[in-house]
């Protein structure tokens, strides 16, 4: 066997273990980023879910406050929005979400008869059950994130994200501390 020969062969076998280790780095990162993008897919349903119920909400406890019809035009806007919404933008939304639910539970909690209405409870306790749900969701997602990122940061799986133009994803952040209690508006006098 010729020089040449054992050359060519050495290449051929070193290119086709790039080849492999390329196109399982490859496949691992669409995987992740699939995965991602599915999570966040169901985040948003879930918080589309939320707004419709804190909608319901506000028709329930409509009877008993006067809510401006700005807040009803809010929420329908928020949920809107949250089936386009980035990670950063869900965070937006999930604090109105959060202010705007804390305001129906303040109002809930000024009327007893309100307090006691079986679809209130009913309702309340779905939008924290979904809560639930999406934090779950939030931390299944941030665990892909947190996979995809190192992938894209170590090597030798850095040069085929870098090859395939993909860079860090960003992690959901809904700031889970309350920097306040949540105000009260657009809630009257009764009716």
């Amino acid at each position: 066997m010729d020089t040449f020969t054992l050359v060519l062969g050495t290449l051929a076998v070193v290119l086709i273990l790039l080849a492999i280790v390329f196109v399982t780095y490859y496949n691992r990162l669409f995987r992740f980023k699939n995965a991602g993008e599915a999570e966040l897919g169901q985040i948003r349903v879930a918080m589309k879910k939320r707004f419709d119920m804190i909608e319901q909400l506000l028709g329930a406890v409509k009877g008993y406050t006067k809510f401006e019809r700005e807040v009803f035009e809010k929420v329908a806007t928020l949920r809107a929005q949250v089936m386009s919404a980035g990670p950063a933008n869900l965070a937006n939304l999930q604090k109105e979400s959060a202010s705007l639910f804390g305001s129906i539970r303040a109002v809930a909690e000024a009327y007893p008869d309100l307090k006691a209405s079986d679809t209130v409870k009913q309702l309340m306790e779905a939008i924290i059950s979904l809560e639930d749900e999406i934090g779950r969701q939030r931390y299944t997602y941030n665990n892909v994130v947190q996979e995809f990122n190192t992938m894209v940061d170590t090597i030798p799986s850095n040069f085929v994200a870098g090859i395939l133009g993909m860079s860090k994803l960003e992690y959901l952040r809904f700031g889970d501390e309350v920097e306040s209690p949540p105000k009260v508006t657009g809630i009257g006098t009764n009716e």
